[in-house]
């Protein structure tokens, strides 16, 4: 029988309060550490040139379902230009998809070069928050079923790619794991940013 049980102390409240808080306890317990960063940023060089297709790839699939494409009609934060009249005019080569694609882009080369460190932890929660009302444009309230899809996705593209690469099996499995250990800490950013208030 298990006596004089140690339990590690969490501040609950500080999970909904304090990101990086939330980001360090989220690391610990799923056993996100530096030797995942390192593995994370060791892959860089071979991710790296083939984050356009990533990112192609994601956007083909975004664009083919009518609940995911529709997020890309109103106008989109920080974007300038032209915006598509209605989802009939939406295409992967409007300069509004053209944009998110970019965003889409700089997110993966930031999780792929980036220090972890606070500033990535608010970084990963500006991910989560810039899809609903609280953040960019308040016209954009992307579904958490659709988060939760794109983040699949993501995930599916990322463990494929790395799976086809030329790294030793063990390197490979270490490097799978790793990204599949950051992408719960996003996912629960995102999922963060849809709780009632």
């Amino acid at each position: 029988m298990k006596q004089d049980a140690e339990f590690v102390a969490i501040d609950e409240t500080r999970l909904e309060n304090d990101t990086g808080y939330r980001y360090e306890y989220l690391a610990e317990f799923i056993g996100f550490d530096e030797h995942d960063v390192k593995l994370i940023h060791a892959a860089a060089g071979y991710l790296g040139p083939k984050i356009p297709a990533l990112v192609e790839q994601t956007y083909e699939k975004l664009l083919s379902y009518d609940a995911t494409a529709r997020h890309f009609v109103p106008r989109q934060h920080g974007h300038a230009g032209d915006v598509p009249i209605s989802l009939a005019e939406l295409s992967a080569d409007h300069a509004q998809v053209q944009f998110r694609k970019e965003h889409l882009l700089r997110y993966f080369m930031h999780i792929i070069g980036h220090a972890y460190n606070a500033k990535m932890a608010n970084y990963l929660d500006m991910v989560g928050a810039m899809h609903t009302p609280k953040a960019g444009n308040q016209a954009i309230d992307v579904p958490l079923v659709q988060m939760n899809a794109l983040m699949g996705l993501i995930s599916h593209i990322i463990t494929e790619t790395l799976l086809g690469l030329d790294f030793d099996c063990e390197t490979k499995q270490r490097t799978v794991l790793a990204f599949n250990k950051l992408l719960w800490i996003q996912n629960d950013l995102i999922g963060r940013h849809y709780q009632a208030s």
